[in-house]
């Protein structure tokens, strides 16, 4: 038996909801560790900013095609390295972006 659309209607405003309480707790969660390492102390372009995050996830998101969600050996840890290189020389460690 099929669902009236009444009732899709509510589960999908009950699944909004629960996208917006999770996305919110997982702010939250990033916040409080960018605070406790000093992001809140550095200006820095939010576009640069957004950058250094996605690198971040390259880093540690599972790579496409793995079966157990295990990194294989050497992964993508250059591209990783390399963007270490990149965002420590955009601050200069006073404080302020170089």
């Amino acid at each position: 038996m099929k669902k009236p659309s009444s009732k899709i209607r509510e589960e999908i405003a009950k699944l909004q909801d629960q996208l917006r309480q999770t996305e919110t707790r997982e702010a939250e969660r990033i916040g409080r560790i960018a605070l406790k390492v000093g992001f809140g102390e550095i200006e820095i372009d939010e576009t640069e900013l957004q950058v250094a995050f996605e690198a971040i996830v390259k880093r540690f998101r599972p790579i496409k095609g793995a079966s157990n969600g295990v990194r294989k050996a050497g992964g993508d840890r250059g591209e990783g390295t390399q963007t270490a290189a990149v965002t420590s020389d955009a601050y200069s460690g006073d404080g302020s972006v170089a």
